[in-house]
């Protein structure tokens, strides 16, 4: 009888006392996020219940597993168990926890500034992003570590490993150079302040905005929902477009091709007009100049401004369309056209509108009727 109670109540005893103890945290931390609700630090510790039970769990099972006396045979193998699972949740919880504390920190300062220097809370969260990764890994490789030398063998061959290591360090160098490049690139963006999440961008050709920045690549999230990702080092080597960097404000151009006739004093007015009806308009400048001359058109060229990229987008499609309805309705004249009325010729012409030639065969005539009029063939 006592073989039976002493591991169930071993076990047993862990896993009640786990919950239990679980379960005390968990209220404690929901009733501090209750009452503080200036910062979402408790709520977000509380992610990290899971990893914390695993702990509790393996370290109470681990330190009572002796005296349950189950499987004596295999209680190397357990107690080696336990102790990975031990350490795995150990570390996951201590990845949970920096990344609560680093996200309560993030969120004040955002809070604090994003109204005011919002290009610097965006460089900041690039900032997090990155060192979270990088603690997170740092993590990982620790515990896997810890893990791989609780294997007697492994103890034994770190000496080994130890000598090797600057032989295996630049084959590795070698062997990864460009994912070290990338992760260098990686660093250089997070603390250079070339590109940030949240930053509007150009890149072949393509305008969007930067989702997610990583040590290895880059995603842009495209204006037509598309993703475009792209090692991290093609930012510190070529060039790119940045809309955000600086001032977000903006000034935008919008062209037309109209007729020569076209009412240009009216389309300033008009686009006066249009940008004081449309709410993206920032106020601070407009303007409307011919900048070129073909022989059937004229272009006009407008200038417009807004308070950043995606303002900007709007009002330049506003503009045009909304012009180009009014020249379409109020004058129609003012489009471009194609002019297919006859030439007027000099006084030497003949009645039928057609220059005459000496021998009074029209030069028209004569390109196709000359000499080899006979072959059916244009002269050469």
């Amino acid at each position: 009888m006592e073989n039976l109670l002493r591991p169930l109540i071993v076990v047993g005893g862990s896993v009640v006392l786990t919950l239990v103890i679980g379960w005390a945290t968990d209220f404690l931390l929901r009733k501090a996020d209750e009452r503080h609700h200036e910062t979402p630090l408790w709520g977000l510790l509380r992610r990290g219940r899971i990893p914390y039970m695993l702990v509790l769990f393996a370290a109470l099972l681990r330190g009572s597993y002796d005296e349950a006396d189950l499987l004596e045979s295999r209680a190397e193998g357990v107690g080696r168990t336990l102790t990975l699972i031990l350490i795995g949740s150990a570390a996951w919880l201590v990845i949970r926890i920096a990344a609560a504390i680093v996200e309560t920190s993030y969120s004040r300062y955002a809070n604090a500034r994003a109204h005011r220097d919002p290009a610097r809370v965006r460089r900041v969260r690039t900032q997090v992003t990155l060192i979270m990764r990088v603690v997170s890994a740092i993590v990982g490789v620790v515990a896997a570590a810890s893990m791989l030398l609780t294997f007697p063998a492994f103890r034994a061959a770190g000496a080994s490993l130890l000598a090797s290591a600057g032989i295996l360090g630049i084959v590795a160098g070698v062997a990864a150079q460009s994912t070290l490049s990338n992760m260098f690139a990686g660093f250089q963006i997070a603390f250079g302040d070339m590109v940030r999440i949240g930053d509007t961008v150009v890149v072949d050709g393509e305008w969007g905005t930067v989702e997610e920045i990583t040590l290895t690549f880059l995603t842009v999230h495209t204006w037509d929902e598309r993703r475009i990702t792209m090692p991290v080092s093609y930012f510190t080597s070529k060039p790119f477009e940045n809309w955000s960097r600086g001032t977000p404000q903006m000034t935008g151009i919008v062209f037309w091709h109209v007729d020569h006739s076209a009412p240009v004093e009216a389309m300033r007015d008009k686009l006066r007009d249009i940008l004081r009806e449309c709410p993206a308009w920032d106020g601070r400048a407009y303007n409307l100049s011919v900048t070129d001359t073909t022989p059937s058109t004229m272009q006009v060229r407008a200038l417009v401004t807004a308070k950043d990229a995606d303002d900007i987008w709007t009002v330049r499609v506003t503009v045009r369309e909304q012009m180009m309805g009014w020249l379409a309705d109020e004058h129609p004249y003012a489009l471009p056209r194609v002019n297919t009325a006859d030439a007027v010729l000099p006084p030497s012409s003949n009645g039928n509108g057609h220059r005459s030639s000496p021998d009074g065969v029209p030069a028209q005539q004569r390109r196709y009727h000359g000499s080899n009029h006979n072959s059916g063939r244009p002269e050469r």
